[in-house]
């Protein structure tokens, strides 16, 4: 059902009933929406136009209350095509710049501050689902003696990400041998992806050579492949950062507490969330899926606003979670404006 089916009137009363029940969480009357939003009509024709308004599926009554509540049809209808969106204004944008930009470059703490400072702003949760790194392919490799027994490893990705970690040795290695190996595995392991490395690097070293300090040295990289080129888990699938729970405790959905459990649960099963999220990524732009749109029936109560940004040719998703009743205009231009500011900053 779209709102294409509904006249003019009906338009503007579904927009004033949304938008007085994102405001006040109470069910809206008529005498309330003639009072508040002054539509030129009278309170008998706007009870009329609510009950038609009902019998299409856009409005319920709560139990025995004389006043409705938007269907999650009519909040589809309301994003679509009753929004009237505005972009951040200057102050609000340098504001985001400046908590988004604090201490900390590195990937995931751009995230996390991201989810953080949306979930403040919007009073939602803020979530951020960080670049799927698995995929991704070596560009190339170095090796940088750290001290006489630590190396760190530098891997330069697709997509212009880079990742280091540290690698610990038995004992100084000579400098031509470090050298050496960086050669070797640069000459083997370049233009696979992550994926392809983890699985295959003792068969690709296998003729590997047979100095004595060289070949001690690859056995490190084979032995430890798993961990040394494994990112899933800071940059992966399965890598979704959250802002603070707790900011949604004041809006009355969460009174009972129920609705706070079932979000919290879902936090506890980042792969499920994960590949929500990744479904967000199908479509440019703004995201919004709301309440029973969802395949996953424990999110039936809750609305999900993303947007993609940008790592080169990687992408990942940033957005909010909260109930249906949602300042959606808010939320969209709060979202939309830090995932350009994320691609901007980790660029």
């Amino acid at each position: 059902m779209t709102g294409e089916e509904l006249t003019e009137r009906e338009r503007r009363v579904l927009a004033a009933v949304i938008q007085s029940y994102v405001e006040t969480a109470e069910p809206a009357g008529s005498r309330l929406i003639s009072r508040r939003f002054g539509l030129g009509v009278s309170p008998a024709t706007i009870r009329n136009t609510m009950s038609d308004l009902e019998d299409k599926g856009f409005l319920f009554h709560p139990h025995t209350s004389a006043g409705r509540v938007p269907t999650d049809i009519a909040y589809r209808v309301y994003v679509d095509s009753l929004l009237h969106f505005t972009p951040l204004d200057a102050g609000a944008r340098d504001a985001l710049f400046e908590r988004l930009s604090g201490s900390g470059t590195a990937i995931e703490a751009i995230l996390r501050r991201a989810a953080q400072v949306l979930g403040v702003l919007t009073q939602e949760l803020g979530v951020a689902l960080a670049p799927r790194l698995d995929e991704t392919r070596l560009e190339r490799l170095e090796l940088i003696r750290v001290s006489a027994e630590r190396l760190l490893l530098v891997l330069r990705l697709g997509g212009g990400a880079a990742r280091s970690i540290f690698v610990e040795v038995p004992g100084e290695i000579a400098e031509t041998v470090v050298a050496d190996v960086a050669f070797v595995l640069n000459e083997r392991l370049s233009g696979l992806t992550l994926r392809e490395i983890r699985s295959s690097l003792a068969e690709r070293l296998r003729d590997r050579s047979s100095a004595a300090g060289a070949r001690e040295l690859l056995n490190i990289f084979i032995q430890g492949a798993d961990q040394l080129f494994e990112l899933s888990r800071p940059l992966g699938e399965a890598q979704v950062l959250f802002g603070e729970a707790s900011v949604l405790a004041e809006q009355p959905e969460f009174a009972r507490g129920d609705n706070l459990r079932k979000l919290v649960a879902l936090t506890d099963r980042p792969e499920t969330l994960s590949a929500l999220l990744r479904q967000h990524t199908a479509a440019p732009g703004i995201s919004i899926t709301i309440g029973t749109e969802h395949t996953d029936p424990a999110l039936s109560d809750f609305t999900v606003v993303t947007a993609e940004y940008h790592l080169g040719a990687l992408s990942g998703v940033i957005g909010v979670i909260g109930p249906t009743r949602m300042p959606y205009e808010k939320v969209i231009s709060l979202v939309t404006h830090t995932s350009r500011l994320i691609s901007d900053l980790l660029e």
